[in-house]
Formats: C-alpha cells, sequence, structure tokens
C-alpha cells in the first residue's frame, strides 16, 4: 500500500489474471472448471435429449462430459494438494476443456452454437490469468476446435458466414485483449517503480532526519541535567515534547515505507500479552503526562503466539491516537478471551468519532475532522498501520464509537499458546546511579550523535570510549552501543561480530537504528540483542543498559 493513496496494491495483479501463473490464477481457473462443466454438461444432455441421441457423435459428446467432470475434481484437488508452475498440468487441464467443448459443437448441430460463447470465455481466460504465451496456445486451440466442428457438423458447413464470424471473433478478441494486458502491464510496472522509489525516499527521508532528531533529543536530555532554573526547564519540556511529535511522524512514514517494501514477515513466538502492554504504557507515560491522561492497563497473564515487535507497533498508534484526539481523558487497555481466542481492548472517554467517519477512519491520510475542530498532529496513518499490520498476522482490527462517550478499538483473534513465554529480565532505571560506573564503547558515524551520546552517558556516570566505526584494539569494555549504518559497507551486525571477536566473550549489545527494526533484527540474526529505534528516548536508553547489564551478571 502506497504512503501515496494510489499507488498499485499487489491484488491488483493478481485479480487481473496477469501474475505470471501463480497459485491463486490456477487455482480460480479450476474452481471455474469445477462450475461450468456440470452447467456444461446440462445444456448438452437437454438439447441432444430433444433429438433422441441420433448419432454416435452425439452419444460420446454426452459421454465425454461425464467422464470430464470427475476429471476436473481430480484437476482441482491436484492444485490444492500441490500449488505451483506445472506447465504439464495447465496444458493438460486446457486440452481436456477444448477437446469436451470441440465433441459438443461437433457433433450437436447449430443447437451446440451457444458453446462457441464458453470457448471464448476459456481462452480470453487462459490469457488473462496464466499470460500471452498461454492466450496464444488458446486461440490456436480454439480455432482447432472450430475447425474440426466444422468438419464434422453438416449445419455448420452449411452457414459458411457464421464460420467466418467465429473464427474473426476468435482471432479479433484475444488479441485485443493481450493488447490491453501488455498495456497494463507497462502501467502497473511504472506504478510499482513509482511506488518502490516513494517507498524508498520516504524510508531513506525518516532515517536520515532522524539522525539530528537523536541528537537533539540526547542534548535536550543532557540540559535536563545541567541545573537549570525554572523557566529555562520548562523551555527544554517544550522543546523535548516537539521532537517527541516529530519522531512520531517519522516513525509512521517509516512504517508505511517498510509495510510498502513487502519484506515484513512476522516472526510469531509465545509472548505474554501482559508484558508487551506494560512495554506500551511505559513508552508512553511521559506522553500521557503532557496530555493530562490517566493512561492505565489492566495486568494480564495470557500468553499467544504472536509477533510481539509488530503487535507493539500496533498497539502504540492505537494509544498514540487516543492520547491525541481523547486529551484530558482515562484511557484503558485490557485483554480478554473471545471465542477461544484472546483479544486487546484499548478503551478511550474522549469526544468519540461521528458515525459518518467512521467508515474511513482506517484509509491511509484520513483525519477525523469537524468544522472548528483543533489542529491535532500526524498525518493519519495510525489506524492504518494497524490494520494492515493486523492483517500481516490473521489478526482483525475493529473499531466502535459513539459520540460523546469514546472510542474502543478491539485487536482480536489473538492465539492462545500453552508455552511460556521468554521472561523478561526486570531492571529499575529511575535513577542515573543504576549505571555508573560502566565501561561503554559507543560506535556511531555521525560525529554530533556520538558527541550527544557520549555526553549524555558520562552524565550518568559511565566510562565512555567513543568511536566512528569498529575498534582495532579490545578494551575492558562492560557493553557495545553501536549504531547499525557504520559506513564502508559495514553494520552494527558485523561490529557486534568483530568486537566480541576482539575481546573474546560475548559482550553485551545495544543497536541504536533509524531503519525498521525488523529488517534490522533479521539482518542481525540475533534477538537476544536489544534494538532501539531513533530518535531514543533518555529513559528507554538508560533502561536497556541496566537490563542488559543485569541479564548479563546472570
Amino acid at each position: 500500500m502506497s504512503s501515496a493513496g494510489v499507488a498499485p496494491r499487489p491484488w491488483i495483479a493478481e485479480r487481473l489474471g496477469i501474475t505470471g501463473g501463480r497459485r491463486d490464477a490456477e487455482h480460480g481457473q479450476a474452481l471455474v472448471r469445477l462450475v461450468l462443466v456440470p452447467l456444461f454438461g446440462i445444456y448438452i444432455i437437454v438439447v441432444l435429449s430433444f433429438d433422441g441421441f441420433n448419432t454416435i457423435g452425439e452419444g460420446l459428446a454426452v459421454l465425454a462430459v461425464i467422464v470430464y467432470a470427475p476429471v476436473s475434481v481430480v484437476l482441482f484437488w491436484h492444485i490444492v494438494q500441490r500449488p505451483g508452475y506445472f506447465v504439464w498440468r495447465r496444458m493438460l487441464a486446457m486440452f481436456g476443456d477444448y477437446g469436451a467443448m470441440t465433441l459438443a459443437m461437433a457433433a450437436g448441430g447449430m443447437t451446440m452454437l451457444p458453446v462457441y460463447a464458453t470457448l471464448l470465455w476459456v481462452t480470453v481466460g487462459n490469457g488473462m490469468r496464466f499470460g500471452s504465451r498461454y492466450l496464444l496456445a488458446a486461440t490456436c486451440m480454439a480455432l482447432a476446435a472450430i475447425a474440426i466442428a466444422t468438419i464434422f457438423n453438416a449445419q455448420w458447413r452449411a452457414e459458411p458466414f457464421v464460420v467466418v464470424t467465429l473464427v474473426l471473433t476468435t482471432l479479433i478478441v484475444p488479441a485485443y485483449i493481450d493488447n490491453l494486458q501488455r498495456a497494463l502491464r507497462g502501467a502497473l510496472d511504472e506504478a510499482r517503480a513509482a511506488s518502490q522509489a516513494k517507498s524508498n525516499f520516504l524510508a531513506q527521508a525518516s532515517h536520515d532526519l532522524r539522525q539530528p532528531i537523536h541528537a537533539i533529543s540526547l542534548f535536550t536530555a543532557c540540559l535536563r541535567d545541567a541545573g537549570l532554573g525554572r523557566e529555562e526547564r520548562q523551555m527544554v519540556e517544550n522543546i523535548d515534547r516537539s521532537l517527541h511529535s516529530v519522531a512520531g511522524l517519522f516513525r509512521s512514514l517509516l512504517d508505511i515505507a517498510t509495510l510498502d517494501s513487502g519484506k515484513v514477515e512476522p516472526k510469531l513466538a509465545p509472548v505474554c500479552v501482559g508484558d508487551v502492554i506494560a512495554d506500551v504504557v511505559r513508552q508512553y507515560s511521559e506522553m500521557a503526562q503532557w496530555a493530562d491522561v490517566d493512561l492505565r492497563a489492566v495486568p494480564c497473564g495470557l500468553v499467544v503466539r504472536t509477533d510481539a515487535a509488530l503487535l507493539s507497533t500496533m498497539l502504540q498508534n492505537i494509544v498514540s491516537n487516543a492520547l491525541k484526539y481523547a486529551p484530558e481523558a482515562p484511557v484503558l487497555i485490557g485483554c480478554r478471551r473471545r471465542g477461544g481466542r484472546v483479544a486487546i481492548e484499548v478503551h478511550d472517554r474522549g469526544p468519540g468519532i461521528p458515525e459518518d467517519h467512521l467508515g474511513q477512519v482506517f484509509d491511509e491520510f484520513y483525519q477525523v475532522r469537524e468544522r472548528g475542530d483543533r489542529d491535532v498532529e500526524g498525518v493519519g496513518l495510525g489506524l492504518s498501520i494497524v490494520r494492515r499490520v493486523g492483517g500481516l498476522m490473521g489478526l482483525e482490527v475493529g473499531l466502535r464509537s459513539t459520540p460523546g462517550r469514546g472510542t474502543s478499538v478491539v485487536i482480536s483473534g489473538l492465539e492462545p499458546c500453552r508455552n511460556a513465554a521468554k521472561p523478561a529480565v526486570s531492571a529499575t532505571a529511575t535513577a542515573p546511579s543504576a549505571v555508573s560506573g560502566l565501561r561503554v564503547l559507543l560506535i556511531e558515524d555521525d560525529e554530533d550523535v556520538l558527541l550527544a551520546t557520549a555526553t549524555l552517558l558520562q552524565k550518568w556516570g559511565c566510562v565512555v570510549e567513543a568511536q566512528t566505526g569498529i575498534p582495532k584494539t579490545a578494551n575492558a569494555w562492560d557493553v557495545m552501543i553501536t549504531d547499525y549504518d557504520l559506513g564502508g559497507r559495514k553494520t552494527g551486525a558485523d561490529c557486534i561480530l568483530a568486537v566480541r571477536k576482539l575481546v573474546g566473550r560475548p559482550i553485551p549489545a545495544i543497536i541504536v537504528t533509524g531503519h525498521d527494526e525488523t529488517r534490522v533484527q533479521r539482518d542481525l540474526g540475533d534477538d537476544t540483542v536489544p534494538i532501539l529505534a531513533k530518535p531514543v528516548r533518555p529513559a528507554e536508553l538508560r533502561s536497556v543498559l541496566t537490563t542488559e547489564m543485569v541479564a548479563a551478571h546472570h
């Protein structure tokens, strides 16, 4: 889905049958055959029975249709059991289709002329579903069917202009369809290229703009601890709040660009729902204070099989929307069992959504605005991201709202899991002394970010060794913090491997990145390494640092 709102969806090509032989196309053709063959057989039997089956050909036509019915079922079963691209299976089906229609047209006189409509439909269908080469093969088979039927059908031979019309139609219609398909393929290719270029631009722009925002955020945290006066501290809080808003915008753009790339693959594992909810509440606690919102969560010990990162992304967007659109109103998050599955519910007591907006709130860039409403930050991507991510994991997202009483968003369809979720290592990070004395290797190729991060860590009491690239000599580091893109075709994953080899032990590591976390996790191949998205909240960085050290000492 495009963040421009008009780029092509992948399913368009599949619906138009220009997928180059995907399972859906062959599966669809087999389903059509299951419906047409019985109808085709009923028509032939009814029409020919009026004449009493006077010729051997008529009897053979009826027999062929009766035999072909179970053959169609076998073909469908084979496609379901062994999906994929099998030329022999497609050609076998085509020969069966055209053979049955040829026999009917040859044996039934002018009464079988309507069968030609089915023949033309099948010809065009093969081309639409499987491509130009199959359309050419199908057109040749259709012409052969007309020729054979004319040879054995005296009534057709008596009407040469009818036969000529059939031949011309068989040539012109598929050729016209093929030209339309080629034009459509070209337009789709151009649209895909434009959509991909746009997605790449959004991803790169989001990454590049996060760098200075990340640095500003860290410098702001340093200022907060610099003994400022009341007025200066309030200005720092305002700057921090604005940075938080901008960071949310870039996170939404990056999420959309990542979803557009088609590379998001859920990694399902046992996850405690309560841990995910608690983490989201912690992340948005400061934003809730700014909005004067009582953000609470009902404790939940249920374990489900899901992707924790993607589920967290869904909840983040829902909670962010609730805080923006329902300020000064309580927000409650909880989960419950529904029909053997688990659902997560987010309820707010805000102004609610008018009924005429409910059908569009999941559209990209759509914002609920009424005349005279105050401006709300954001670009209207939150719920669109929620529904798209939910679709990747087979989850349903529903929304109920009553004007004046509030809005409820429900994520349903989570599969309960009996396996124990991976326990989270508890760590309190309320005081800088929790990481005081840590020897930190900091690797970051952006000098502003490097300086800001090092300054903040030093204010917390850490002993920092700052590097712009992978170090050459070992030192007694307790933990390493590295950016993902380090230049020179090196990444944070390469850096972690090199440093661990250098020190001869699995030193705890943290990756900080402006890229999609799923992509970085896939490249890293180690889900024990925390990945923090830029701009990182100082409290989050401190918490993860503490957690890593607690885990290392266990």
